[in-house]
């Protein structure tokens, strides 16, 4: 069982930066390929980021390629993405998310965090 719980959330000018954490109950975080999703108003869930579980290989969007880094504290268990560079369409829910899997998507989650708003004014 593993518990992810979103933080860091708010309100930024198009060209700013921010830091959301995923904090993770359990001892088993580092096992779980971690990643990032978003849902914008009216839209489906997308894929963001994800990392692998000891952090050596990520995966990037290409709407956020070059803008966003995902990377993880196993000793702390927690995820980060370091957003930098927001634009409007960044506005959305993201959601924290793990799976036990070498890929991660939509159909391969197993936990899902509550998520967190991002909305970013131009």
């Amino acid at each position: 069982q593993l518990q992810l719980v979103e933080s860091g959330g708010g309100l930024v000018q198009a060209g700013g930066s921010l830091r959301l954490s995923c904090a993770a109950s359990g001892r088993t975080f580092s096992s779980y390929t971690m990643g990032w999703f978003r849902q914008a108003p009216g839209k489906e869930r997308e894929l963001v980021a994800t990392i692998t579980p000891r952090g050596g290989s990520t995966y990037y969007a290409d709407f956020v390629k070059g803008r966003f880094t995902i990377s993880r504290d196993n000793a702390k268990n927690t995820l980060y993405p370091e957003m930098n560079n927001l634009k409007s369409e960044d506005t959305a829910v993201y959601y924290c998310a793990a799976g036990r899997v070498a890929v991660l998507t939509g159909a391969t989650v197993n936990y899902w965090g509550q998520g967190t708003q991002v909305t970013v004014s131009s």
